[in-house]
């Protein structure tokens, strides 16, 4: 949750090819829209738009402030790969007292300090991200879980171990699977999954030596095709227009 993330922004009236005049004033493009709401071409300092999706990324509320206040996630961020900058920017209006659903980090704690690491052993983290609903200014950052308990080679630490804060929950997803028609089968919860499992240390190598074993293995496969495949995606790519929706 942490401190209100904030962020000016000015109503833009520039759309089409005009908005690389913005670009070279140090301006960047965007829009916010949503349920209810009419959407509203914007413009802001890249420089200060950089702060705020380093600190927001796409999981905590900014609070626009301007001629309209909104309260808004950060839906899309285009980026310039020849100027590593900002092209344009989508943020997506919310209502304060309406949950939304999001995708937050997950972090582990108590690294260091658990039974298994000072025995040699190593805590491999899984699952670094998790869907969870709350009403905006109740996301948290990040989903803490602490691993400081973990003892054992094979000992798995799944979703179950988080605390989360007051009024925030985790998306159940149902998936339908044929093993659901056989009696007494359980469907798994989200809060199964595996989030850190512990290791010893050569057995680690060696699964890490079969996937990589296996990975080349598929881009063998692959490249007996490939030359084929790379001509037919070049013509197509090079139909595309070059064209950016952020020119809108």
């Amino acid at each position: 949750m942490g401190d209100k993330i904030t962020l000016a922004v000015d109503e833009r009236d520039v759309h089409g090819k005009k908005v690389a005049r913005l670009r070279k004033e140090g301006l960047v493009p965007g829009v916010v829209y949503g349920p209810g709401i009419d959407p509203m071409s914007i413009q802001v300092p890249e420089g200060e738009l950089q702060k705020v999706v380093s600190i927001a990324g796409k999981h905590s509320p900014v609070h626009l402030t301007g001629k309209k206040r909104r309260i808004a996630m950060i839906k899309d961020v285009d980026i310039d790969p020849v100027r590593n900058a900002i092209h344009h920017v989508s943020f997506h209006a919310v209502r304060a007292d309406q949950p939304v659903t999001t995708d937050v980090p997950i972090h582990l704690t108590g690294i260091g300090e658990s039974e298994a690491e000072k025995n040699g052993l190593i805590v491999l983290q899984t699952l670094d991200r998790v869907e969870i609903k709350a009403l905006p200014m109740d996301l948290p950052e990040a989903i803490e879980i602490s691993i400081a308990d973990l003892k054992d080679e094979g000992e798995k630490l799944t979703l179950a171990a988080a605390v989360l804060p007051e009024n925030v929950a985790f998306v159940e997803h149902e998936v339908h699977s044929v093993e659901e028609d056989d009696e007494g089968y359980e469907a798994p919860k989200v809060t199964d999954q595996v989030v850190a499992s512990v290791w010893e240390p050569a057995a680690l190598q060696a699964a890490n030596e079969a996937a990589a074993g296996d990975a080349e293995d598929e881009s063998d496969v692959e490249s007996e095709h490939g030359d084929d495949e790379a001509g037919e995606g070049e013509s197509e790519s090079s139909e595309e227009s070059a064209d950016d929706k952020s020119d809108d």
